[in-house]
């Protein structure tokens, strides 16, 4: 992307696709890791560890681009001179982080044959695998009515995601500055609700931790439509944070426990579908709600309460120890 110049618009976009299937796709692998290096006793932990650590590692990326961009304008560079090495920054970055997995970390489970077979059997073999997790989904009903409850209240994660800094800016009059402050402290405290999440998952289950940082949404949800000043909206932000990193970290410890032995990649890319699907159901429904109301930001961001209260009471349908049992049926 640091080779994209002005006009270069159908390169720009076919990048950015590319870029955004690969992270995805990358997500669900690394997660596709965490019942083979952990131990349900300690999935939790160190799901929040993971969570953590990457946090940490997009405020690094933030701070790193901005101490450039600073630099460069400072010598009287443009945009078209820092955008790009930031874009070089950033990959720098992706590069050093990947280097200990790819050296040092070594895959447990049993490599299939199919992987020997051609690339198309290797397609139609995962294809057959999914068709068999579904004839099988009655074994695993806690999984899916889990995953019915993410898609439900992630979409309301995605909405301030995506829109937190548009909500900022919109409604509390926060300047470029402000919203950057904003990003980075948000990463501090999503940062530390992982880590605190991570191992109070491994204690009271992590379905119970998810609950506990949905209703820190509704709580932060409601801080924002009411704040009126900054300082109740730095709550909001801070709320927002520590439930955000440990709504993520617990989520996937969950569907870990639910993994039954060998088909790990397989239900991580379920849970990455989820993930995904959320993506798009809640910045949409937001964008609805907007042309409802005329532009009235406060009464739109109020509306995601409805997918936290909806995806807590989903989460309440399922049973956290009925799921890791039947995590252990192979077939």
């Amino acid at each position: 992307m640091s080779l994209v110049g002005p006009g270069d618009i159908t390169l720009a976009i076919i990048l950015v696709i590319l870029a955004t299937f690969m992270f995805a796709s990358g997500e669900n692998l690394i997660a596709a890791f965490l019942p083979e290096i952990s131990t349900p006793e300690t999935m939790g932990r160190l799901s929040g560890y993971g969570w953590a650590l990457g946090y940490l590692g997009g405020l690094l990326s933030l701070v790193l681009c901005l101490a450039y961009v600073t630099y460069a304008e400072n010598k009287g560079l443009d945009a078209t001179h820092y955008v790009p090495v930031s874009t070089l920054i950033v990959a720098a970055l992706f590069g050093i982080a990947a280097l200990p997995t790819l050296l040092w970390l070594r895959e447990r489970s049993r490599v299939s044959n199919s992987t020997q077979t051609a690339p198309v059997s290797v397609i139609r073999a995962g294809f057959e695998r999914l068709k068999i997790t579904l004839r099988y989904a009655s074994r695993h009903t806690d999984l899916f009515r889990f995953l019915i409850a993410l898609t439900t209240y992630y979409s309301g994660i995605h909405i301030v995601i995506v829109l937190a800094a548009v909500y900022a800016q919109e409604v509390m009059g926060f300047k470029t500055q402000d919203t950057i402050i904003l990003i980075m402290v948000v990463n501090v405290t999503a940062a530390i609700g992982a880590f605190l999440f991570g191992h109070l998952q491994d204690r009271i289950g992590s379905s119970r931790c998810i609950a506990i940082t949905l209703l820190i949404w509704i709580a932060a949800i409601i801080c924002a439509y009411f704040a009126t000043d900054e300082s109740l909206f730095w709550i909001a932000a801070n709320l927002i944070g520590t439930a955000l990193g440990g709504a993520q970290s617990a989520g996937r410890a969950l569907v870990g426990q639910f993994t039954p032995p060998g088909r790990q990649g397989e239900f991580f890319g379920l849970w990455g579908l989820a993930t995904k699907l959320s993506a798009i159901i809640g910045p949409l429904t937001y964008g609805g709600m907007i042309v409802i109301f005329e532009g009235d930001h406060r009464i739109a961001i109020l509306s995601t309460l409805v997918f936290f209260i909806l995806g807590l009471m989903l989460l309440a349908t399922v049973n956290e120890r009925r799921g890791r049992e039947m995590a252990k049926i192979e077939y």
